[in-house]
């Protein structure tokens, strides 16, 4: 089957996690599978498209509104689900409708997490990754809440 990367794809730490917009086509799933992932997190109110084309792929639905911060509740269960497929050898990848606001923050909290760093340090690092990150000020305050809340 064809393989095709997802729009705005890219990895934060390689076959571990990947940010992205939302999958539209058979292919960008194949390219999922064939990169090591095999968890998808969908950050939209529906789920993507074909998702069902790829049984190999677990689907975690955690609905966020466009624009809109996640609850803290919502990013542990983004961190539990990262955790547990990297402790298994599996990739993760995670995507809004375009990759940027919703799923940056999580990208960031992911940082916040893994690299001991703060909410502020995360956010510039996932905007130097993946530009146009993290799209407002609420998002933004989210990740730095995160960062007072894990310590």
């Amino acid at each position: 089957m064809a393989s095709t990367p997802p729009h705005n794809f890219s990895w934060i730490e390689p076959r571990k996690l990947a940010g992205m917009a939302m999958p539209r086509l058979p292919a960008h799933y194949q390219y999922l599978l064939n990169n090591g992932i095999k968890h998808l997190v969908c950050l939209c109110e529906r789920k993507p498209p074909y998702h069902d084309t790829c049984p190999e792929i677990t689907l975690h639905h955690i609905k966020i509104e466009d624009f809109c911060p996640p609850r803290i509740d919502q990013i542990e269960r983004f961190l539990s689900i990262v955790e547990d497929a990297n402790s298994k050898g599996q990739g993760v990848a995670v995507h809004c409708m375009h990759g940027f606001g919703r799923t940056g923050t999580m990208l960031a909290c992911y940082l916040v997490k893994k690299k001991k760093i703060t909410g502020v340090e995360a956010i510039n690092e996932i905007r130097q990754l993946r530009r146009g990150s993290i799209e407002t000020h609420e998002q933004e305050k989210a990740v730095v809440q995160f960062h007072s809340h894990s310590r």
